[in-house]
């Protein structure tokens, strides 16, 4: 029995080895980072406190449910490119809806009603956009890359055309406290995010069309042969990305009180460093929330940590493409060099 129970855990640490060494990654980040901010602030600024935190976890909740929606597309060896351009279509139309209606909603004590009635119909509309995702991948049969590409610049073509290439600021009171309100102190927006990914790992370990997802990305003559229904698959896993994407974009809305069609371009590369870096295969097949979640809370921590160390954010982003380089690197060489392979037993 305890011998059984020895394999098992050797077996989920060869699985895991990446994802089982992020709690060890964040507490060396924390520390660095701790000693560094110290010497070189001379005290003035400290990365652990209440105030640091705080600022971090109100950035967290828009970009994990950004990471989320791609880490669904990556399980099945897909990607979705548009998420950053949909977030800001939605994020256009529904800014527009509220200043359109919302002085007549306001006059008539409508207001918290045409909320509602915006966040519903920017979700749908976000469902809607990763639908189209879908249907070019499943039904035409355009590779993911390409697909989610063209719909990238079709979606921010449209939002410019729209905006005109002008911010649309102004939100409405109420709207902005999905951004800036908590519950005991906990934001309203990282409750979103919390519950967000406590159903989408639930969905992924323990109900059928996880396992489709996993099955998907592994082998898809497999599935096929499985009785999966591929199209059926893709297309629910490119509306499920669209549904995190609109939660993001309500989020993001909220936080600036502004939308336009550039706002956020650089989270694109992040949320695929996050999910390779928590352990998603970018070939598919393999990936957990929890690694996920984990590598997000490590991003946060050296962004904030370079922040307040005053490193220019250009420079940042210059350092999540190398690390991204490095992470699929490193993930490639264990796939052509799996160490501790099992030997032969001779007779």
């Amino acid at each position: 029995m305890l011998n059984n129970l020895l394999a098992a855990s050797r077996a989920w640490g060869k699985r895991n080895a990446e994802m089982a060494a992020l709690p060890f990654l964040l507490v060396g980040v924390v520390l660095l980072l701790s000693v560094a901010i110290e010497i070189t602030s001379e005290g003035n600024v400290h990365f652990l406190s209440v105030e640091n935190f705080g600022a971090m976890a109100a950035q967290i909740p828009e970009l994990g449910l950004l990471s989320l929606a791609m880490m669904v597309t990556m399980l099945t060896a897909g990607i979705n490119l548009s998420i950053i351009s949909s977030a800001n279509l939605v994020g256009v139309t529904m800014a527009i809806t509220m200043l359109t209606f919302g002085p007549g909603a306001a006059s008539a004590g409508l207001t918290l009603p045409l909320i509602v009635l915006t966040i519903v119909g920017g979700l749908l509309f976000s469902v809607l956009l990763g639908l189209f995702n879908g249907l070019l991948i499943a039904k035409l049969k355009i590779t993911p890359v390409l697909a989610t590409l063209g719909t990238m610049i079709l979606y921010e073509g449209l939002t410019l055309a729209i905006t005109k290439g002008y911010v649309i600021s102004g939100m409405p009171e109420e709207f902005l406290v999905i951004a800036s309100g908590d519950v005991f102190g906990v934001p309203y927006a990282l409750i979103v995010f919390t519950v967000a990914a406590v159903v989408m790992a639930y969905v992924l370990q323990r109900r059928p069309f996880g396992r489709q997802l996993y099955m998907l990305g592994s082998n898809q003559t497999a599935a096929s042969f499985s009785a999966v229904n591929i199209d059926r698959v893709i297309l629910k896993t490119y509306m499920l990305s669209g549904l995190l994407v609109g939660l993001a974009a309500i989020i993001m809305l909220s936080r600036f009180s502004s939308a336009n069609a550039r706002q956020g371009t650089s989270l694109l590369l992040v949320t695929v460093l996050i999910a390779v870096l928590g352990g998603t295969d970018p070939d598919g097949g393999f990936g957990k929330v929890l690694g996920l979640v984990m590598a997000l809370v490590i991003m946060q921590c050296i962004t904030s940590g370079l922040n307040l160390l005053g490193i220019s954010s250009f420079l940042t982003l210059g350092l999540w493409g190398a690390l991204l380089i490095g992470v699929i690197a490193y993930r490639s060489y264990r796939a052509k060099n799996p160490g501790n392979r099992p030997k032969s037993v001779s007779a």
